[in-house]
């Protein structure tokens, strides 16, 4: 009985033994990894704080170091986001040679290419546009890049959209495409005149009607843009 309890007792020992030591393996990855994770929150924080400043040579090394192309920030918005967001052409070109992505979204489900197209950050946009984003993905209100880009009056953004091959005719969840969005929020300026003038030529459909089944050349004469309801009459 006595070697019985003798055995177990060295078992038991062993066994313990091993445990602890897979226990301060354990710890010690643990400890390893959160360093690991602290230092690159730290670098992410900081490599946006230098796209923001413009600082090339600084993001450079960040990466050079590891940093991850596509970190990102509390908001979501990856690097190349944030240089979007800054309008950092230098930056944004550094971030897509590297290879990061001109589609991955944010935390409201931004992505360069819609920010670009939406804000009119048109140098930028040729650099994604070269790089071949998604042209179909959607804001999150269900519009393509153009339909922001009519929204806000950017003349020369649609110009280029709709050199690609971009849905035209897109209808975002509100139930508007950029001809009906660039009327109906738009003021009837000359440069919603030179929007609805380019959607007009490269195809898009005037018999699209909103929700209510109000076409734009409606809404264009109820808002008094004689202009452009001259335009959508042609």
């Amino acid at each position: 009985m006595s070697g019985v309890k003798r055995s177990t007792g060295t078992t038991d020992g062993c066994a313990w033994s091993r445990f602890r030591s897979l226990l301060a393996c354990g710890l010690a990855v643990f400890f390893w990894l959160t360093s690991v994770a602290m230092t690159q929150t730290g670098n992410s924080i900081e490599a946006g704080q230098a796209i923001r400043s413009g600082e090339l040579q600084t993001l450079h090394a960040f990466l050079d170091d590891g940093l991850p192309i596509e970190s990102r920030d509390r908001s979501g918005r990856t690097l190349l986001l944030q240089a979007v967001h800054a309008d950092q052409v230098d930056i944004a070109r550094l971030l897509i040679d590297r290879g990061a992505s001109v589609n991955a979204k944010d935390a409201i489900d931004d992505t360069p290419f819609l920010y670009a197209s939406a804000e009119g950050r048109l140098k930028i946009l040729n650099l994604i546009l070269d790089a071949g984003p998604d042209l179909s993905d959607t804001n999150r209100f269900g519009g393509t890049g153009l339909i922001p880009a009519a929204h806000h009056g950017h003349v020369e953004t649609v110009r280029r959209l709709l050199e690609t091959k971009i849905d035209i005719d897109h209808v975002n969840k509100l139930g508007w495409t950029a001809l009906l969005e660039a009327v109906i929020l738009g003021d009837g300026g000359p440069s919603y005149l030179e929007i609805v003038r380019l959607l007009i030529e490269a195809g898009a459909d005037s018999t699209i009607a909103d929700r209510d089944g109000v076409t734009a050349l409606e809404h264009a004469q109820r808002r008094g843009f004689d202009q452009i309801a001259n335009l959508l009459e042609r």
